[in-house]
């Protein structure tokens, strides 16, 4: 029986300009709004592959929050644990590309209903229900958030569960409290998920290699670099393996990641070896980008297959 997958995060919406520049100065059309937030692009994707899953987030009672809990439910995660808020706004995002790809954000995201997060009935029998917990670092930088995934990780730790965390942050976020507090959550880490650079936030080392090694030698058991367009890599104690990149035309690479790992994770929760959980997260990320919006590029077992078939 598959083990249910629990988050604990923002939700949101993104809104996109459909012209590429610097900002939004100047009027112009957008698109959307798209389901987004991290967190729950990532248990969309887990959902979609019919891993049982669930989440704990706040939405405010509107549309945006409406239009979230209504895909997540269709793609059978389970938002008991999800509160609407009356009176209250669920969180947003406005981007715009720049021409070299790069992307200007306005956020609504720290006053917005997701960090407002308190405990209820419905979470707590979630916290009894789920043996595995995923977290990102962004659900550790809000106060509400932070201190339900630090409750989160002792209830799953207590009755045996496993914990797998997607840091999902930029160096110039940190502060010494968030520090502190993902180093406790890495302290308890059972698969790390790092991107790029992200393996550094937490290590004093200067190569990849060595960082590798201290975060094993830490007590964490399996790693998973992503890598973007350069593909991704696995390690643990004494194992290494690559994948490469699949080429794609891409639109849109908001949540790529977030697919990845909700991908890995259930494919590694139910079963698969390593290789294979980290060969399909790889199809995963790469279909991903093919979809504009970070939550429409989430995949079902079939289209995984489908995609690669095509991409042969």
């Amino acid at each position: 029986m598959s083990q249910k997958v629990l988050t604990i995060g923002e939700i949101l919406v993104e809104i996109v300009a459909t012209t590429k520049g610097n900002g939004f100065l100047e009027i112009q059309p957008f698109i959307g709004p798209f389901p987004s937030g991290a967190p729950a692009i990532f248990i969309d994707q887990v959902g979609k592959l019919g891993t049982p899953c669930a989440m704990i987030s706040r939405v405010g009672d509107d549309d945006f929050g409406r239009l979230n809990l209504n895909r997540l439910a269709a793609d059978h995660v389970d938002i008991s644990g999800i509160v609407m808020a009356k009176g209250e706004t669920t969180g947003s995002a406005f981007i715009r590309y720049r021409e070299d790809g790069s992307r200007k954000f306005v956020f609504n995201i720290a006053n917005s209903a997701c960090g407002k997060l308190e405990e209820n009935s419905e979470i707590e029998q979630l916290l009894q229900q789920c043996r595995h917990l995923h977290l990102m670092g962004t659900a550790l930088s809000s106060p509400g958030l932070n201190k339900m995934a630090l409750k989160a990780i002792q209830a799953i730790k207590s009755h045996g569960g496993t914990v797998s965390f997607d840091p999902n942050l930029r160096a110039e976020m940190m502060t010494p409290t968030l520090h502190a507090d993902l180093d406790a959550v890495l302290a308890q880490t059972d698969l790390f998920l790092p991107s790029g650079d992200e393996l550094f936030l937490f290590t004093r080392a200067k190569d990849e290699h060595t960082a590798i090694n201290e975060l094993l030698n830490r007590g964490i058991r399996e790693i998973v670099l992503k890598r973007g367009h350069q593909g991704a890599s696995y390690f643990a104690e004494g194992k290494r393996f690559d994948v490469a990149a699949h080429s794609v035309t891409e639109l849109d690479p908001t949540g790529a990641g977030d697919s990845f790992g909700g991908a890995f994770v259930s494919f590694w929760l139910n079963g698969s070896s390593p290789q294979e959980a980290l060969y399909y997260a790889n199809i995963a990320g790469a279909r991903a980008v093919t979809f504009l919006g970070p939550m429409e590029g989430t995949s079902t077992r079939v289209e995984l297959e489908q995609f690669l078939n095509v991409a042969k």
